[in-house]
């Protein structure tokens, strides 16, 4: 009996522990285990002074018209990394199209395909969300709805 509830407990506990959690200025970003665009460990590094995160299909299509162009390398040398929740896209879609569309480009992507993981992450519609970090610790963020403001976030000439 008693193994039987210490096993429910966990089996309720642990998905919680896996929420990334609210992102405030202030506190330090939630640590992250997911996977790249090429099912490989992806992560934030320590380093990152920036996140990308995009939570829709035009937010994608932003960052895809901003970032498809740059050479390899170009994130990691501006300190950031690109976050892309697909939870909301349907399975079949991911896998045949837009999964093999991240793996032809030249940058690591971070996929969340759990819903629940990024739910209380800050987004606006139609928007890029940009997430600022000094040693681990969100100091703000902003939203990008053009590839204008996307670019000067990123310090591309307009």
């Amino acid at each position: 009996m008693k193994k039987t509830l210490m096993t429910l407990a966990l089996a309720v506990v642990l998905p919680l522990c896996a929420i990334a959690g609210p992102i405030e200025p202030g506190r330090p970003l939630p640590a992250l285990r997911l996977k790249n665009q090429h099912d490989q460990d992806w992560q934030v590094p320590a380093s990152t002074r920036l996140v990308v995160f995009a939570a829709g299909r035009k937010a994608s299509n932003l960052v895809m018209a901003v970032l498809g162009p740059q050479h390899q390398g170009f994130l990691a040398s501006r300190h950031a990394v690109y976050l892309a929740d697909m939870s909301q896209m349907p399975g079949l879609i991911t896998r045949t199209f837009a999964l093999p569309s991240l793996r032809e480009q030249p940058f690591e992507v971070g996929v969340s395909l759990d819903e629940t993981l990024l739910a209380g992450w800050p987004r606006q519609a139609d928007a890029v969300t940009l997430i600022g970090l000094e040693a681990g610790r969100v100091t703000h963020f902003q939203y990008a709805s053009s590839e204008a403001q996307l670019r000067t976030a990123l310090d591309l000439a307009p």
